[in-house]
């Protein structure tokens, strides 16, 4: 039986992994649970799963939920507590589903105590792929990715030599706003850009599919992943999302993977590799799909993926500023304080005010990050709801 913590139980990722291992039970045994602060979730998952380490990061809710908890749960709080259980020797895998930066710790404390990581975050590859990618294999920790494009390729290459790859193609179902003109996305309201047209996830990954932030962050993500330079990588929008990614081989084949829409699939995988076990979805109907279609995306219609596009290429620690701006950025515009388009601004505006670090070390990481989010918070204050 595989023993599994999952951080960032409480999100999409979260309940669907809980769904897929609730299918297995004689294979999966739920040791550990993390969340935010939504612990009124949280309580719902501890009462079914009977996890032995629970973390909430919200040290308020944490005492609100702690009177309601068995003294057999050791409950941990605050903000390294989703760390201390991914270190935890009970664990065999660590399922990492917490959204943006605060995911890198954990994903550190896992790698150096030897687990292997379903890893559904790419915030922190992006930040310090390098490092976390060199310990990892001084660690023999394995990385198995969740996202369904990085699911994609993974399943491609498996097993196949590195040099016979020639391309990767990172697909895109384009977003919510594929179809606005420019002068449509400077009006675009929050609760358009959160009715994504195929999948159902967080706010923040559903604001960075809108952009196309989203696809600019995998391609980093694979390029640290799979050993990969920007050249090897070509981003093509497939609004039927059902080819998740396709590698092209040295002889002129091309290996696709394609499911339906759930991300109950690549997580699954992730979960029983390198086995596979039955699905509970219908797979693809062709005849009912009709068509695949493919096109190029346009940096000038959505410059969050021109400034992705430019932060891969710089490299060091510009993959590092973009992300963390863009956190912050998002942010803002979840909170109503900028308007759509005044995500790239603050993002391209910060990653102006940087001096590139070609090899930042993990403080150094650290540092900039925080360096980058306050340059992000005051531009933030500075456009006051304009742009």
């Amino acid at each position: 039986m595989k023993r599994i913590a999952i951080l960032g139980s409480t999100g999409s990722i979260g309940e669907n992994t809980l769904q897929v291992a609730a299918r297995f039970p004689g294979e999966f045994q739920v040791v550990g649970l993390s969340a935010n602060s939504r612990t009124e979730v949280l309580y719902r998952q501890i009462k079914r799963f009977s996890p032995r380490l629970v973390a909430v990061s919200d040290t308020i809710k944490a005492g609100e939920l702690a009177g309601k908890l068995d003294k057999k749960i050791k409950l941990l709080a605050g903000e390294d507590a989703a760390a201390a259980i991914a270190g935890d020797k009970a664990i065999d895998l660590v399922v990492l589903a917490i959204s943006g930066s605060a995911a890198l710790r954990p994903l550190l404390k896992a790698i150096e105590t030897g687990k292997d990581v379903a890893l559904a975050n790419k915030e922190a590859l992006v930040m310090a792929g390098d490092i976390i990618m060199r310990k990892a294999r001084e660690g023999n920790a394995k990385i198995f990715p969740i996202d369904s494009e990085q699911s994609a390729i993974w399943q491609c290459v498996e097993g196949k030599e590195k040099k016979t790859l020639k391309k990767v193609y990172l697909t895109a179902s384009g977003g919510p706003l594929k179809d606005f003109s420019r002068r449509a996305l400077q009006k675009v309201s929050l609760d358009r850009v959160l009715r994504h047209p195929r999948w159902k996830m967080g706010r923040k990954v559903t604001v960075d599919s809108a952009t196309l932030m989203n696809k600019g962050l995998e391609l980093i993500e694979a390029m640290h992943l799979f050993g990969l330079g920007v050249k090897d990588i070509e981003i093509i929008i497939h609004p039927e999302a059902i080819i998740h990614s396709m590698v092209e081989f040295i002889d002129g084949s091309i290996l696709a993977q394609l499911s339906v829409t759930d991300m109950r699939v690549p997580i699954q995988y992730a979960l029983t590799y390198p086995r596979r076990f039955p699905g509970s979805l219908n797979g693809i109907d062709f005849f009912k799909l009709g068509k695949l279609t493919f096109y190029k995306p346009s940096m000038a219609r959505f410059p969050c993926f021109r400034l992705a596009w430019g932060a891969a290429v710089r490299g060091g620690s510009a993959p590092c500023v973009l992300n963390a701006a863009n956190e912050v950025a998002v942010d803002a515009f979840l909170n109503k304080q900028i308007g759509f388009l005044g995500i790239p601004k603050i993002i391209e505006k910060v990653l102006a005010r940087h001096k590139v670090v070609s090899r930042p070390g993990l403080d150094e990481i650290l540092r900039i990050d925080a360096w980058a989010k306050q340059q992000a918070q005051d531009l933030v204050g500075g456009l006051g709801g304009k742009g």
